[in-house]
């Protein structure tokens, strides 16, 4: 079936998927635009998992600040290829991660940047709390506490602001299934006037 050139420049343009992959959907789909551009989108979602070990040295630093000054962001997001990173739709995504960040505060990318030693405290809180609980079930409960201190402190499983109910996790996979590269969210630092510094707070705490 001969596909039109600017059919597949238009379902490019929306669905920023690469060339050969928007002539493909759109050949699957039998010239029907919307279809090809759902079988784009189910595509995508299903390889993202396969994009994750792609190289991503493009991208951009983001920053943000909110409430007149009181809470500053800046934050690192990595892409493939520069196209991407000057994508529109890659920058707002960004953007909203700034927002996300400033609001729900988090401490971590991932529970991979946890420390081991603060890891260990937790665990031996909720192993506390629990102490009375039948043997069998208290590495259940701990674990399940301390998958809720994740969500909590790591950025990628926290919910994100504007929708709860999906994090930013999921955010950034249907980010990568949109844009068809592979998106890190590779480091962040939130500022708030005031706050103690790390040295600061050892002193205060010793």
């Amino acid at each position: 079936m001969e596909i039109n050139p600017q059919l597949v420049k238009q379902l490019r343009e929306k669905t920023n998927a690469g060339m050969m992959d928007c002539k493909r959907a759109l050949a699957e789909a039998g010239g029907d635009f919307e279809k090809a551009e759902t079988i784009l989108r189910t595509k995508g979602i299903a390889s993202a998992g396969k994009k994750a070990s792609r190289a991503t040295k493009e991208g951009i630093v983001a920053s943000y600040i909110h409430l007149q000054g009181k809470v500053g962001v800046l934050l690192e997001v990595n892409c493939e290829t520069d196209f991407v990173a000057k994508n529109e739709n890659f920058r707002a995504f960004v953007k909203d991660i700034t927002l996300h960040i400033a609001a729900a505060h988090p401490l971590y990318v991932s529970r991979d940047q946890v420390p081991p030693k603060t890891i260990e405290t937790e665990r031996e809180i909720y192993q506390a709390q629990v102490k009375d609980k039948p043997a069998n079930v208290v590495g259940k409960i701990v674990d399940g506490k301390l998958d809720k201190f994740y969500s909590t402190v790591c950025l990628l499983e926290q919910g994100f602001i504007k929708n709860p109910d999906q994090t930013i996790n999921d955010l950034a996979k249907a980010k990568i299934a949109e844009l068809g590269e592979n998106i890190v969210i590779r480091r962040f630092t939130r500022y708030l006037v005031g706050e103690p510094l790390e040295d600061e707070a050892a002193t205060t705490a010793a």
